[in-house]
């Protein structure tokens, strides 16, 4: 099991950058393939970035390739996501999770960081 703590939202302008962190407990995290999730009022949880185990392997949603990264540091048992460019549509409740192998999407959660790019 891997337990996940989210920082680093908060309050931006448009075309301003920001580095969320997810700190992970648990012995299998430097083996899990990790990602970030976001999810804006009313509408439905969506996938943003993931990572594979050794940082090796890297795939983004349409709409943050180019602006987003995904870094890991399994020294430090955490996961990046620096955002550059934000737009107003960025702004949601960031999730990181521990990927399910067989679906892909989160198996385990953390708790959310607010992220809001004002216009």
């Amino acid at each position: 099991q891997v337990q996940l703590v989210e920082s680093g939202g908060g309050l931006v302008q448009a075309g301003g950058s920001l580095r969320l962190s997810c700190a992970a407990s648990g012995r299998t995290f430097s083996t899990s393939r990790m990602g970030w999730f976001r999810q804006a009022p009313g509408k439905e949880r969506e996938f943003v970035a993931a990572i594979n185990w050794s940082g090796a392997i890297t795939n983004y949603a349409d709409s943050v390739k180019g602006r987003f990264t995904v870094s890991r540091d399994n020294a430090k048992n955490t996961i990046y996501l620096q955002m550059n460019t934000l737009k107003p549509d960025d702004t949601a409740v960031y999730y990181c999770a521990a990927l399910d192998s067989n679906t892909g999407w989160g198996r385990y959660w953390g708790q959310g960081t607010q992220v809001t790019v004002s216009s």
